[in-house]
């Protein structure tokens, strides 16, 4: 249809807007009749006085007028409301396939129909508005050890409005989307991967006894071509020259051929998904490659509602972030450098929780209690097979007091009442620094004397806590960066558990993400190794009451 020139049919006195029933401004002698409208918008506005969306107090702003009795008005918001679609959201969650119908039909329904009609689309907008600032699902529902509260509205319902009236309904969805670079990335890539989904998929690769390598022949490495093609590095595929006779193009004949410049594509895949970076196509590369697009777009989408939960920010404030299922932490100093470090995080069966704190003080030449899960599971079954055992590894045992006991005297098929403790030293599991931060799961930062771990590219290895490569370097920012005088060269050349406490307490963050941008800007797809993915995918899916 022809689109109509904005007009502000509030701001008319009604013996106007009676004229204004023909040419190209008409619009509904019902709407032109305002009050009665007004007068049902205000009855049926209290049954929403307590809703939680500022149902209410956006009309309040409006001086109780209408807002979707032009259809105009109305198909705007449905085409902002189908671009949601690259946020990941579901435009059908917020009517976008029906309004234009209902519209329709409240126009020949009367006011009544046309404020119910009304309010419902603001509703609509309103919750649209709500899901891509703070997420769709509430975290608490699918992350059980949630520990934050969950994010409160921050946008100007003000400036909503106005973008309401002048018809701008994408300016009003841009108002709340989160602002961050990475939310940006992650969008740019499912927007791709919408359109990889249209351009139908490739051939899969076949299992194969051998793994490929560089340097084979085979019809293997046509198909790895064409899926690697799929994935972004279309320079690998070359024309067909029997379609083109009279043109000499690259002949197919290398395509079976696993050439560096295959070589390294599989290298910069590999990268992107967390595997083994070389260039040979074993059993997990290949099903990585092998990933149906729509999973990706999955795997986006949850991602993505994460990113709403987590509100990253771009502000001077120092902070810690711990990306769980990336294997790195990060560290933002007040002076705006980054220091980026590898991790080792908690096994699949020991999971690494998500928690929201700040980093207190610092533990140097730590001592370690042993957790009940690990005393119960890995020491005492290596106890109770050899005594000795607590000998070689420098473990006292304790009571509950801290006093130390006679292991020989303790009863070690049923040791209650007692505790083991690793001294400091180079076999202690903690290394020489500790970085702690309150919580409810006993979770901190620390040292390792297992520094090998962090050359593996899957470094799902801990029993919970994280274990950081260079730590003792972060200690030192740490204490410089909140005016500490203190020293890590001196400090670890003294007594063992020795606590400092920072005069400024840095935020610290745990996160799991599954997928998520590195440095360079790309958007890396990681293992779901705690399988948390498919429980909030679920509740992404389920349609919206």
């Amino acid at each position: 249809m022809k689109e109509r020139q904005p007009i502000k049919q509030w701001t008319l006195g009604i013996a106007l807007c009676v004229t204004l029933t023909h040419g190209p401004f008409a619009f509904s002698t019902a709407y032109a009749d305002s009050a009665p409208l007004q007068q049902a918008l205000t009855q049926q506005l209290t049954a929403v006085e307590a809703h939680s969306l500022p149902i209410a107090e956006f009309y309040q702003l409006r001086d109780g007028k209408p807002v979707w009795q032009s259809e105009r008005a109305v198909e705007s918001l449905v085409s902002a409301l189908g671009r949601l679609e690259s946020d990941g959201l579901v435009p059908a969650d917020y009517h976008a396939d029906t309004l234009l119908n209902e519209f329709q039909r409240s126009q020949s329904g009367g006011t009544e129909a046309q404020a119910a009609f009304d309010i419902k689309t603001t509703q609509a907008l309103l919750l649209a508005l709500d899901h891509l600032e703070r997420g769709k699902v509430n975290p608490r529902e699918v992350e059980p050890h949630w520990d934050a509260p969950r994010p409160e509205r921050s946008y100007s319902l003000l400036r909503v409005m106005h973008a309401v009236e002048d018809h701008e309904l994408d300016s009003a969805i841009a108002l709340v989307r989160p602002s961050s670079v990475e939310y940006q990335q992650l969008r740019n890539a499912l927007k791709h991967h919408y359109q990889l989904a249209e351009l139908g998929s490739a051939p899969y690769l076949a299992p194969r006894d051998a793994s490929l390598r560089p340097g084979d022949e085979a019809d293997d490495v046509v198909v790895l071509r064409q899926r690697l093609a799929l994935w972004g590095e279309s320079d690998l595929m070359v024309a067909d020259n029997t379609a083109y006779p009279m043109v000499r193009l690259e002949t197919a004949s290398n395509r079976r051929t696993f050439d560096t410049g295959l070589e390294a594509a599989v290298k910069r895949f590999q990268r992107r998904h967390l595997l083994q970076e070389d260039g040979v196509v074993g059993e997990q590369t290949r099903l990585a490659l092998n990933t149906p697009v729509a999973s990706r777009i999955d795997q986006l989408r949850v991602n993505l509602e994460r990113a709403r939960w987590i509100r990253l920010t771009h502000s001077a404030e120092p902070r810690v972030w711990v990306d769980i299922a990336g294997y790195r932490m990060h560290y933002i100093r007040p002076n705006g450098q980054h220091w980026d470090a590898r991790v080792v995080v908690g096994t699949s069966r020991r999971e690494t929780p998500i928690i929201h704190s700040t980093i207190s003080h610092l533990t140097i030449n730590p001592s370690w209690t042993i957790p009940p899960t690990i005393m119960r599971e890995d020491v005492l079954p290596r106890v109770r097979a050899d005594i000795d055992y607590l000998a070689r590894e420098n473990i006292q045992v304790v009571n509950l007091s801290g006093e130390q006991l006679n292991p020989d005297e303790v009863d070690w098929q049923r040791p209650g009442g007692v505790m083991l403790r690793q001294t400091a030293g180079a076999r202690n599991p903690l290394g020489s620094v500790v970085v702690r931060f309150p919580n409810n799961d006993m979770i901190y930062l620390h040292d390792t004397p297992a520094r090998g771990l962090f050359q593996r590219n899957q470094r799902a290895l801990s029993s919970g806590c994280v274990r950081v490569e260079g730590v003792t370097e972060l200690a030192q920012m740490l204490l410089q960066d909140t005016g500490s005088h203190y020293q890590m060269s001196s400090l670890l050349s003294g007594g063992s558990d020795r606590n400092i406490n920072l005069p400024q307490r840095i935020p610290v963050a745990l996160h799991y993400l599954t997928a998520w941008p590195n440095a360079q800007g790309e958007v890396e797809f990681r293992p779901d190794i705690y399988r948390r993915d498919a429980t909030l995918l679920s509740a992404l899916k389920r349609p919206q009451v």
